[in-house]
């Protein structure tokens, strides 16, 4: 693997796992809760419709409300951290194949 190439994963898994919990605050999953008139309300309103009344625990919604609440636990930094380094390989890939 190229030095730039081996850069660029480690960027791209380094800032996923860093923007993960920006992005959860920011669509509305907060350490206090749901955010009123949020994407992540929207979402819950939805939940609850599809299954009269309540979000089902493991859910979508119960899953993000929990990382937004608590944190990603250590498997989901893992796995966040695959993706934004495959997301980083690719990128360089595809970099090299225009240059």
């Amino acid at each position: 693997m190229e030095l730039l190439t081996f850069f660029v994963v480690a960027a791209g898994a380094g800032g996923a796992v860093v923007l993960a919990p920006i992005a959860l605050g920011a669509v509305g999953f907060t350490a206090a809760g749901i955010a009123a008139n949020s994407v992540a309300a929207g979402m819950m309103a939805s939940a609850a419709t599809a299954s009269s009344g309540g979000v089902l625990a493991g859910s979508t919604v119960a899953v993000l409300q929990s990382a937004g609440a608590a944190g990603l636990a250590g498997s989901t930094t893992a796995v966040v951290a695959g993706v934004g380094g495959a997301v980083g390989w690719l990128t360089a890939t595809a970099a090299a194949l225009l240059l």
